[in-house]
């Protein structure tokens, strides 16, 4: 049962990492919310487009601006499996997005592991949202490549 509009995006998110899965990609993905309402949603696609930028935040970011006309987030809200490497998080702080949600943390490259501010200084940012199951599907998926 959904307890929030948080959880309810970010299982949206998982959705999206699970088609990840189902491409032998990592299976991140992300949703963008404005006003309540999903208005992108992507997952990573690197090993598809051969892209080592097509991460799932890259896309919705990229969905989402054009879906709003305009290169601006300001009123949304970015929701993210795992927490975003330094590429994405400063593609978020370009966008100036409202808020940053995410599931599990990323020991090795996530954002917070870099010095200095990447998101707008006025990004509110929420970790750990559904932490357990986003960890799970990411430890799963690398489990299953040894």
């Amino acid at each position: 049962m959904v307890r929030s509009l948080t959880e309810k995006f970010m299982r949206a998110a998982l959705d999206e990492g699970a088609k990840a899965y189902e491409k032998q990609e990592v299976p991140v993905g992300a949703v963008v919310v404005y006003k309540e309402t999903i208005i992108a949603r992507a997952h990573n696609l690197t090993e598809t487009l051969r892209d080592p930028t097509a991460h799932a935040e890259m896309q919705a970011i990229t969905s989402a601006a054009s879906y709003l006309g305009g290169k601006y987030l300001t009123d949304c809200t970015v929701y993210i499996t795992l927490e975003p490497c330094a590429m994405c998080a400063a593609a978020i702080g370009w966008s100036q997005a409202a808020g940053l949600v995410y599931g599990a943390s990323d020991e090795k490259k996530g954002f917070t592991k870099v010095k200095g501010e990447l998101l707008h200084p006025k990004t509110i940012v929420e970790k750990g949202v559904l932490e357990e199951e986003c960890r799970e599907v990411i430890l799963r998926f690398f489990k299953s490549k040894r």
